[in-house]
């Protein structure tokens, strides 16, 4: 893995890892895998994980890094739970999270961004121990819906990336940044595709025929 960050490419005199490069473009490539709701998406992601952890620890975010530990769990769970929830017409069934859902993506959000950031500055663990608590508790949180197939995980990363490109920036991580922007505009694609499928699915269920009485 040295090998990895110590060797890279530079672009307009910014360096680039490999480690970096090749994590972030896997870490692109399942936003483009989970539009299509393939269960690559998964190993894709595991992949990048490891990368990825790797090149947070070198910049001593330690919440960023931890993130991907996390990730990778989630990523296991997620897999297993696309394999058992798949038609073998329709591919992945997506749906809309409920209020009661919703209510608890929104509190693990606030309850655990404040706690990770209490923990990332206790520990010493990053410079930046808000915004890094929100983009590691805003990812686990989103890869969570994402496995459980809610619509809505793609919203809860537009709020990573709200977090992310100014972090990215100013850790000196320009091309995880424009990464990040770039998700930002690949979020809202795959937003719309789920949201699409949905009503795809619904519109094949046969109609409701109502009952009669005699």
């Amino acid at each position: 893995m040295e090998l990895l960050l110590q060797h890279g490419l530079t672009v307009a005199g910014q360096f680039i890892s490999w480690a970096e490069l090749v994590g972030q473009i896997g870490a692109l490539a399942v936003v483009f895998l989970a539009q299509r709701r393939s269960l690559a998406t998964w190993p894709v992601q595991m992949a990048a994980c490891i990368l990825l952890f790797s090149v947070y620890i070198s910049a001593h975010l330690g919440g960023l890094a931890f993130r991907q530990v996390i990730v990778f769990a989630i990523s296991v769970f997620g897999l297993i739970a696309w394999m058992r929830r798949r038609d073998p017409v329709y591919g992945l069934a997506v749906r809309t999270a409920t209020w009661t859902q919703r209510l608890g993506l929104a509190a693990l959000l606030v309850v655990g961004t404040a706690g990770m950031a209490f923990v990332l500055d206790a520990l010493d663990a990053s410079w930046a121990p808000w915004p890094d608590a929100a983009i590691f508790v805003g990812t686990a949180v989103a890869f969570l819906a994402q496995g459980l197939r809610l619509i809505e995980f793609w919203l809860l990363w537009l709020l990573v990336d709200a977090v992310g490109v100014p972090l990215q920036i100013a850790s000196g991580l320009y091309f995880s940044a424009a990464i990040y922007i770039v998700f930002a505009v690949l979020v809202v694609q795959g937003w719309w595709s789920w949201v699409r499928s949905r009503r795809a699915a619904d519109a094949a269920l046969p109609a409701r025929v109502p009952s009669t009485t005699s």
